[in-house]
């Protein structure tokens, strides 16, 4: 349940056309339902301004097929975070869901039940090489879910930064960005060149690409860590789903900021 349809309830039993028995099983859920292997936050849209997402790791197919369900008869969006292609199969088995998309590269699913008004600000999501491309997609996915837009500037790293620096309309993406992530397994230098270059939040990503010193992720984590620019944070190795989330707050902020402006708000 969102904020707006708690509103459009709460003026049903005022007009009556809704009475009192019927908004308490409504709301019977909230804050959380209780399904014995899983507590789910039906009140986190409320609290946070986005739903709940579901982490599939670590869960069966028929424990995601159930959650997933629950989550979806609230009306909102529903994203299922790297789910393999029999959890998207099990779901479209079921018939229920109009809309209903797997991306293979992110590893996603995802079920668009309402349409959000694309934000006036955008994302900049870049990554090092084509093979961060599968975080990159994550981060993508799960913004544009959140309501954001999103542009993408992809194989930019600092082996051939000429590919980064020496193209107009790439550094204009970057340029009018509200936030960048920046998405590099290997040394994950890109992220410290683009956090000097821009003026607006940078959110690194490392990724397990690399060779073995690199650690599965662990050395680029530590370099974009110790970046010298600033303006650079960082999530954990191939957590593109964070990065996105936290973008999403930031140009949600920004873009409710500046609409306040334009109304003569502060």
């Amino acid at each position: 349940m969102n904020a707006e349809r708690l509103a459009q309830l709460l003026g049903q039993v005022k007009d009556g056309s809704v009475n009192v028995d019927e908004a308490i099983e409504e709301l019977r859920h909230l804050p959380f339902e209780d399904l014995g292997f899983a507590r789910i936050d039906h009140h986190r849209e409320i609290r946070c301004g986005f739903p709940e997402v579901i982490f599939c790791p670590g869960k069966t197919t028929e424990q995601i097929v159930e959650i997933f369900g629950r989550l979806a008869t609230k009306g909102n969006n529903v994203l299922a975070s790297l789910a393999g292609q029999e959890v998207f199969d099990s779901l479209a088995a079921t018939g229920k869901y109009d809309g209903l998309r797997y991306d293979s590269v992110a590893k996603m699913v995802v079920l668009e039940q309402k349409a959000a008004e694309p934000s006036a600000g955008f994302i900049a999501i870049v990554t090092a090489g084509t093979s961060d491309m599968p975080i990159a997609q994550q981060a993508k996915v799960t913004a544009e879910a959140m309501g954001q837009r999103t542009k993408m500037i992809t194989d930019a790293g600092v082996a051939g930064i000429h590919r980064l620096l020496g193209h107009v309309d790439t550094m204009e993406i970057l340029q009018q960005a509200n936030v960048v992530i920046v998405i590099a397994g290997m040394e994950g230098a890109l992220a410290s060149v683009v956090g000097g270059l821009v003026d607006c939040p940078v959110i690194a990503v490392p990724t397990s690409v690399g060779y073995g010193a690199s650690f599965d992720g662990l050395a680029a984590l530590l370099a974009m860590l110790n970046s010298c620019a600033s303006g650079i944070t960082v999530v954990n190795i191939d957590n593109g789903f964070g990065a996105a989330y936290a973008a999403s707050l930031i140009n949600r902020k920004i873009t409710l900021s500046a609409g306040d402006n334009a109304k003569g708000g502060r």
